[in-house]
């Protein structure tokens, strides 16, 4: 009995430092894994806010044509769809009407 205490006695504090040592290991490689979360979430929530940001301004633009009395609606909404054309067209690449070839 006497040798079971002095071996525990011996081993006792290396177990407690192998015991810290592995907390402490642990309790940071949840940190991090808490940091990558959050950093992932905040990501996440500037996605948002920025459509979000697009759709209230779609919305006001809807709410100006409505609300506007001496306009015509289906004309601002033609202008609209004129503008959005040109905008797509502006950064098109490439033509599809190609009439001659590639000039060197």
């Amino acid at each position: 009995m006497g040798e079971l205490i002095g071996l525990a006695s011996v081993t006792a504090p290396f177990l407690m430092v192998l015991g810290i040592v592995w907390i402490s290991k642990r309790s940071k490689l949840e940190e991090r894994r808490l940091e990558a979360t959050a950093g992932a979430s905040a990501e996440k929530a500037a996605q948002y806010a920025s459509q979000i940001q697009r759709l209230e301004d779609r919305v006001q633009v809807l709410e100006r044509i409505v609300t506007d009395r001496g306009y015509d609606v289906a004309t601002q909404i033609e202008a609209l769809r004129d503008t959005r054309r040109v905008d797509d067209e502006i950064g098109s690449g490439t033509p599809l009407d190609i009439k001659h070839g590639e000039r060197v």
